[in-house]
């Protein structure tokens, strides 16, 4: 899904509309997609908020989970997050790249990885998704 729907699937979820989350490209692997910095999603001194790239960690992890979802489950639920906020942005874009570390039966495990303009590491995101059977 190098696009091929990724952007419509995760327009479904309207906080990623709101973030501005673009570039979406999509399979079991690895999901990517970027957010640009701007002055709405800032706290002081025009930082990118940490709530906003949670929101984009969350967001692409969530739709990594879902396409990693076992035969019969219905969708998944961040059960957990553990965010390493590891340098300010203050400009740009930030890019990142969810792979899942462990597909379960009842729980999948997504790595997100977010980077500056300048590749630099921002922030790493783990999160454990509940994976949910109908």
């Amino acid at each position: 899904m190098a696009d091929g729907g990724a952007s419509e699937r995760l327009g479904s979820m309207p906080f990623a509309e709101l973030l501005g989350i673009e570039e979406v490209t999509a399979e079991p692997g690895r999901v990517t997609g970027s957010m640009a910095w701007e002055p709405a999603r800032c706290t002081i001194g025009g930082v990118l908020h940490g709530g906003a790239l949670m929101g984009l960690a969350d967001s692409l992890g969530g739709f990594c989970a879902f396409l990693n979802l076992p035969e019969g489950a219905v969708g998944t639920a961040t059960i957990e997050s553990k965010t390493n906020f590891l340098r300010a942005v203050r400009g740009g874009r930030v890019r990142a790249v969810a792979r899942p570390l462990h597909v379960g039966r009842t729980v999948i495990v997504v790595d997100t990885e977010l980077r500056d303009d300048e590749d630099r590491l921002v922030a790493r995101v783990t999160q454990t998704q509940a994976v949910l059977h109908g």
